[in-house]
């Protein structure tokens, strides 16, 4: 018990969120969802961070 408190600013927080309206920056979302050349080679930074020991461990290693 003595959830009460909690639960109400819980609904309250919740009913703010789905009612209130939001100023949307479209042309930021075009740009993030459209993505840019930069961003497209991601995977070479990756690269850098493999694990160097990843081909010395068999993979179907079972207990």
């Amino acid at each position: 018990m003595g959830r009460g408190r909690a639960k109400a600013k819980q609904t309250k927080v919740a009913r703010e969120l789905k009612y209130s309206t939001h100023d949307t920056d479209f042309d930021a979302l075009q740009r993030e969802l459209s993505g840019n050349s930069s961003h497209q080679n991601s995977h070479d930074e990756d690269d850098k961070y493999d694990d160097p020991y990843a081909d010395e461990y068999d993979d179907d290693f079972r207990r």
